[in-house]
């Protein structure tokens, strides 16, 4: 019996990794574009785009300073991912430069952030620590979210698998997610020139704690420095006070999760606003949340923008 369940495991393990993700994803992103622009389409007649600035323009900038708050949250975040991985360096130029290359994310293919911060990171450590700080720190964010999408384990016990992640990110298990992860970005290590090895994570890596509180505390506050910026963006066009914000910031971070984990939303656009709304429902009137979704998008896209403007000038004019 044993032998049996042994070999059906492996036959159904075959099966999965035949499962092509990157088409699963590319479908996943179009699908949620469609989703949005049904609902936009349907609501268009109910949808207006102007603004007081007088009457709304501190909010609007009270939550673009949550998202440029949330960059830099993020940025020593991975700081301190290198740092955990045994890098001593105590410069704050991996934030800064952290910063600057965030815009990458928007370029088509969406790895060269990924790429910029390899580089940099290796011509100070290893290309280990380069290599595998990059490939973890979108897990990080991805345990930060669920942390606090877990909250919604006082609406359902389901929300508390949420939770799971978080199991793996400690020094005796972080090398099977880095494999996991090895695997996944294929793409990565194909531009870097990387063998896609196996059994060579604990190389030149010295974890230097068990669990990475400074790390993950600073990915929460990414996130919720994000909701902060969505929810003040949402009063500005929705003034009401029924609105559980429990409930909002699980749903929030649920749907900005899933715009992270696909990679053929640059810089999850679509797939968030989509997310959000399938899961908010009727909770919200359509037309109001389809505003707060695209001005939020728009100051949130113009944050990483205006951070990272001197990069990609830099960059353009190497070119000219």
């Amino acid at each position: 019996m044993e032998i049996r369940f042994i070999k059906i495991c492996q036959s159904y393990w075959k099966l999965f990794k035949k499962i092509k993700f990157g088409r699963l994803k590319s479908i996943f992103f179009v699908l949620s574009l469609l989703y949005f622009c049904i609902y936009f389409f349907y609501n268009i007649d109910q949808i207006s785009f102007d603004i007081n600035l007088e009457k709304n323009g501190i909010n609007l900038s009270l939550s673009f300073l949550f998202c440029v708050l949330g960059v830099y949250l993020n940025a020593f975040a991975w700081k301190y991912i290198v740092k955990w991985f045994g890098e001593e360096s105590k410069s704050n130029n991996l934030v800064s430069f952290y910063v600057l290359t965030n815009i990458l994310k928007y370029v088509p293919g969406g790895i060269w952030h990924f790429v910029e911060r390899y580089n940099f990171i290796k011509k100070i450590s290893n290309s280990q620590i380069a290599l595998y700080s990059n490939l973890i720190e979108p897990y990080f964010m991805l345990c930060g979210s669920f942390l606090l999408a877990s909250l919604g384990v006082i609406f359902s016990p389901l929300y508390f698998f949420f939770i799971f992640p978080l199991v793996f990110l400690n020094r005796r298990l972080i090398y099977l997610v880095l494999k996991k992860l090895g695997s996944l970005k294929g793409k990565l290590l194909e531009v870097l020139r990387l063998p896609n090895s196996k059994g060579q994570f604990e190389g030149r890596i010295n974890i230097i704690s068990f669990f990475p509180n400074k790390a993950l505390i600073l990915e929460i506050g990414f996130v919720l420095s994000k909701f902060i910026g969505f929810y003040i963006c949402l009063n500005t066009f929705y003034e009401s006070n029924t609105l559980n914000i429990i409930f909002l910031l699980v749903i929030f971070s649920l749907s900005w999760s899933l715009g992270l984990v696909v990679p053929a939303a640059p810089g999850g656009v679509g797939v968030f606003e989509a997310c959000f709304l399938l899961l908010v429902g009727k909770s919200i009137p359509q037309n109001i949340i389809l505003i707060c979704l695209f001005y939020f998008r728009v100051i949130s896209t113009s944050a990483d923008f205006l951070l990272g403007l001197p990069f990609l000038i830099r960059k353009l004019s190497k070119r000219i």
